[in-house]
């Protein structure tokens, strides 16, 4: 007969409690610290004296960044192939698949010189390219240049007739191709359309097939383009399919529904462009070829130079301004209520 075990060497259960550190036990040593009128008045006052000089520099720095718009939707861009003043907006409206683009010029006058580096960009006003279903009807693979069917994403922008689309989706589909041409004193104002793209979209994120012409002309091109990709820029070999600069910047969906692409950079290889954009009367060529009519939108030409925080935005500075001005308006209050209150409690 087995004798029955001794419980003294059963197992017994591993005790849960913690282990007897400081650190464990909370037995570190600690600082809190206490907010005394001595203590928080000063730190109200170094971020008012700091916040403010810096918000008037970034004030004044954006100010010296020169820029000039055209806003060109509609009145200003009259149709040169027609008689009748028609606006090349209603040119399109009543032409939705016109056989020849409207084409409008626009004169205009810089007052003073473009020093500098100039850049030339496309503004559109309520377009909502954060959209959800517009953000995410891409094929980043595609865009990779790697092989396999467009992804279900494009839809309705996947397939036409069987055929895969390339490059698929809402955003290729909807492509900026107004062209936008100036004109200085009967001279064409050389634009380069190379190095407007980020470095990281140009170099990581979209690349081309290892044989793209072949690529190409078997894909199905988007239905809103009279071209294919490998079609885009004819005048760089190396500028075309999924590396088309132009296409790169597009696809860089932006957060607002006001915003602005780069579109062209100035090249300051020829008279009298050496040194910037000279003062004047030039002429904008547009060929109108992008709808905004339709859903109440705008667009525009910007033209502007940069400075060492970038573009024109007094935001940034006029934010700083305020956060030190009320910083100082809090420690003045706080800094009287306290003096005073002394002197009431010492009086009484």
């Amino acid at each position: 007969m087995s004798t029955p075990e001794n419980t003294d060497d059963r197992e017994q259960p591993k005790s849960k409690k913690p282990a007897d550190t400081a650190f464990k036990q909370q037995r570190l040593p600690a600082w809190q610290p206490i907010l005394t009128a001595n203590t928080a008045l000063p730190v109200f006052l170094i971020i008012g004296l700091t916040f403010i000089p810096i918000g008037i520099v970034l004030v004044v720095t954006s100010n010296r960044v020169l820029e000039y718009d055209i806003d060109y939707t509609d009145t200003k861009c009259i149709n040169i192939n027609n008689n009748n003043n028609q606006t090349c907006a209603d040119y399109l409206k009543d032409n939705p698949v016109p056989t020849t683009p409207c084409t409008c010029k626009i004169n205009f006058t810089l007052t003073s010189d473009f020093d500098g580096d100039v850049y030339f960009y496309y503004g559109l006003i309520n377009y909502y390219q954060n959209h959800r279903r517009y953000v995410k009807s891409r094929d980043d693979n595609q865009l990779l240049g790697k092989s396999g069917s467009a992804a279900t994403d494009c839809e309705p922008f996947q397939k036409i007739n069987g055929t895969d689309i390339a490059p698929c989706g809402a955003i290729a589909n909807s492509l900026f191709n107004d062209t936008l041409t100036l004109v200085y004193s009967g001279q064409t104002v050389p634009l380069q359309n190379t190095s407007i793209a980020w470095s990281t979209d140009k170099n990581v994120k979209f690349q081309n097939p290892s044989d793209p012409d072949p690529y190409f002309r078997n894909h199905a091109k988007p239905p809103n383009w009279n071209k294919t990709a490998w079609q885009l820029d004819p005048t760089h070999e190396d500028n075309n399919g999924f590396e088309n600069e132009d296409f790169i910047v597009w696809m860089r969906t932006a957060a607002m529904p006001t915003f602005r692409k780069l579109y062209r950079k100035l090249l300051t290889t020829s008279e009298p462009f050496t040194k910037g954009l000279p003062s004047g009367t030039y002429e904008l060529t547009i060929v109108y070829q992008y709808p905004v009519i339709n859903f109440a939108g705008r667009k525009q030409f910007i033209i502007s130079t940069t400075s060492w925080m970038g573009g024109k935005n007094p935001f940034l500075g006029w934010a700083y301004i305020v956060v030190g001005i009320v910083c100082v308006i809090v420690f003045a209050v706080f800094f009287i209520l306290h003096r005073f209150w002394k002197m009431y409690v010492l009086a009484y």
